[in-house]
């Protein structure tokens, strides 16, 4: 019988292991694979079989062992002098001979123990048939043969056949546990953790008691004495990425371990570009006080993202005046189930509002936000309300039943290049929609409106830019008319403007990891086009931020940082996931869209803000417009959208905004004097 213990095919010498199966307990399940050192040392003992000859003397040895067991108990036990002498020769070369020729007629040393069938245990009995056999005829011919001989040999064939099963098991049972064990080592990642911190020393206490880490030691590029050691792990020093490349190999590291989304900010241009270039995975610990499902977490490691380069220093902002701000109100989000207005609902559950209304037309993304909702905050008290901003009457109906204090709009068509396509929807939602949302604010006396707006509407290039400019200036001038008494009512009007947030639905990272994912390539529009980044809880504090210190009619921007160029960002994101551009994905650039600019307005100029207490929020200047004139433009463009009329409709948007000039557009030719 061949002993089998792991084969090549399930160990091979170096493994290709998906991410998923690497750890459960990651936040996301990364499609991409990593590629994981051979560990000589498992795989010389792990493909091996035992020897068919050991097998061979094994089941003999066992075989007549028993034998000799069973003529010792006659020859002590029986009152007869039978089982003495010429029986007892006889008896034992019976049991050699039978059980040799058993063994060589039906080849039972062979059979592979985790294939074994009941074809094989026949075979086991066959062999044994036929060794008490021969037993039999060499004692009857030249001893006795009687009815206790008979019982001796039918105990020795049941003896042999339980010791011969038994031992297999246990074989079978002792590689199953080493190959087990083996291979949960293997699978264990090898870990370093960064820095010397206090926070990295807590990472280790975490994870010592991980099935799915194992630290080997922390890392820093800091000068630290020699032989260091914190919790009784190593602190290894690095200088360059030849001394980082040569340190992980040593010590067979898998992935690198950040204590905190600081320390990767930290090292985002240096550090976690030599894990990329070494093929070492970058993890990040979680808090202590992390919470799922009111349980604490303190295993929960997951892979740093591109969201974690590219986000700056959390917002300071200060939380006891904003919960007290919405705490008792009953708050009302349009586009409640897209990517800002899910992300305001998760954080407005935890502030103790009376009432949450969510009003968004998408029914699919609605239904997974009321499941989230109930789940994860069982006390909110919230309505789920399927409606579009483009009908009055069903905001009328959200409005009279529940009459909302605070109301965020964030429901908008957002695409450039969609709604240079589809100009009409763009002026229909986010021009009409606005408005529709700002005069039921006023009619039911609702206390604020914060509409979010976007970077693109700052000289726009494009139609869907021009339709949130056109919102912020009905917005803005409705608001001030309020102030000045021309039109009745006590609502607060405040704009926010944002640039691209990172994750949201449909936007540019989510696009790039489908893209990774399925092998490639990645779409770059242009190899020199940059945008603006800020994550999506980033642009919702901001949101929350200047519905609390706002007085009305403002235009808030943000201070973006740094914009970030689309082809890095896309070469990253192949790196991060443990690829090669150019080797295992192309990037291939398709040309900008209709709309579509190189680079986007800076919002936190000097020259066209003003500052607030806020040293990371600004007060955007602009013109302001006559509520009267405002108001009458917005009825012809509505008229002229409804119409389908295209190029009168396009005209207005650009007189009205003078700013608006198309680029990459068929609208450019109204920007030639034919206005």
């Amino acid at each position: 019988m061949v002993l089998s213990t792991m084969s090549r095919e399930s160990f091979p010498a170096t493994s290709s292991i998906p991410a998923s199966n690497l750890s459960p307990l990651t936040s996301h399940l990364s499609p991409f694979t990593f590629h994981l050192p051979a560990m000589p040392s498992l795989d010389k003992y792990f493909h091996r079989h035992v020897n068919s000859k050991v097998i061979f003397v094994m089941d003999f040895v066992i075989s007549v062992l028993t034998s000799a067991i069973l003529l010792l108990l006659l020859y002590f036990f029986s009152s007869t002098v039978v089982y003495k002498g010429v029986f007892s020769i006889w008896w034992m070369i019976g049991s050699v001979v039978g059980m040799l020729s058993g063994m060589l007629a039906f080849k039972c040393y062979r059979v592979v123990v985790r294939h074994t069938s009941l074809r094989d245990l026949i075979k086991f009995i066959l062999t044994l048939l036929l060794k008490v056999g021969v037993m039999a005829v060499l004692v009857a011919v030249t001893s006795v043969f009687n009815a206790s001989v008979v019982a001796a040999l039918v105990s020795d064939l049941l003896l042999s056949l339980f010791l011969l099963i038994c031992v297999r098991l246990l074989m079978f049972m002792i590689h199953d546990t080493v190959k087990g064990r083996s291979k949960s080592l293997y699978e264990r990642q090898r870990v370093l953790v960064y820095g010397t911190s206090d926070k990295s020393a807590a990472a280790v206490t975490r994870l010592e008691h991980s099935t799915h880490y194992k630290v080997v030691g922390f890392v820093t590029h800091e000068n630290q004495d020699k032989g260091l050691k914190i919790n009784d792990y190593p602190v290894y020093v690095y200088h360059s990425e030849e001394k980082f490349g040569a340190l992980v190999d040593d010590l067979s590291v898998r992935s690198l371990l950040f204590a905190s989304e600081a320390d990767v900010k930290k090292e985002n241009t240096e550090l976690v570009e030599y894990c990329n270039s070494h093929g070492i995975r970058t993890l990040i610990a979680p808090t202590i006080d992390e919470l799922v499902g009111n349980k604490l977490v303190r295993d929960r490691v997951r892979d740093v993202k591109i969201e974690d380069l590219l986000g700056r220093d959390e917002i300071k902002i200060s939380m006891t005046e904003i919960i007290s701000h919405f705490k008792g109100k009953v708050v009302l989000v349009t586009g409640a189930a897209g990517s800002i207005g899910s992300e305001l609902c998760r954080q407005l559950a935890t502030f103790g509002i009376k009432k949450l209304v969510l009003f968004d037309n998408a029914e699919t993304p609605m239904h997974n936000l009321r499941l989230e909702l109930e789940e994860r905050y069982p006390q909110l008290d919230f309505v789920p309300i399927v409606g579009d901003v483009r009908h009055p009457e069903r905001l009328d109906y959200a409005f009279r039943d529940w009459h909302p204090q605070i109301v965020f709009h964030a429901a908008a068509y957002k695409h450039v290049p969609l709604m240079e396509e589809n100009p009409c929807e763009a002026v229909l939602v986010n021009v009409s929609g606005s408005r529709n949302l700002a005069n039921k604010c006023l009619e039911y006396d609702a206390e604020e409106m914060v509409m979010i707006s976007t970077d693109k509407a700052v000289n726009p290039t494009n139609i869907m830019g021009c339709s949130k400019r056109l919102a912020e200036i009905y917005v803005q001038s409705l608001g001030v008319a309020v102030q000045q008494g021309k039109v009745k009512g006590k609502t607060r009007f405040v704009t926010t403007r944002f640039g691209n947030v990172l994750g949201s639905n449909g936007s540019v990272i989510p696009r790039f990891r489908e893209q990774i994912a399925a092998g490639g390539p990645v779409t770059v529009t242009h190899p020199d086009i940059t945008r603006f980044f800020m994550t999506i809880p980033e642009a919702c504090r901001l949101v929350m931020e200047a519905a609390t210190m706002s007085t009305g009619n403002q235009i808030f921007v943000f201070d973006m940082g740094e914009s970030v160029k689309i082809d890095t960002l896309a070469r990253r994101m192949i790196n991060l996931a443990g690829l090669k551009v150019g080797k295992d994905i192309d990037i291939v650039y398709t040309g900008l869209r209709p709309g579509e600019k190189l680079y986007e307005e800076v919002l936190s100029n000097k020259e066209n803000t003003l500052p607030t207490n806020h040293n990371r929020i600004l007060i955007a200047k602009v013109r302001e417009y006559e509520y009267q004139e405002v108001h009458e433009v917005l009825d012809q463009l509505v008229v002229l959208a409804r119409a389908v009329q295209i190029p009168d409709m396009v005209k207005l948007m650009k007189k009205t905004v003078p700013e608006f000039i198309s680029k990459n557009s068929r609208f450019e030719i109204y920007d030639k004097g034919e206005r």
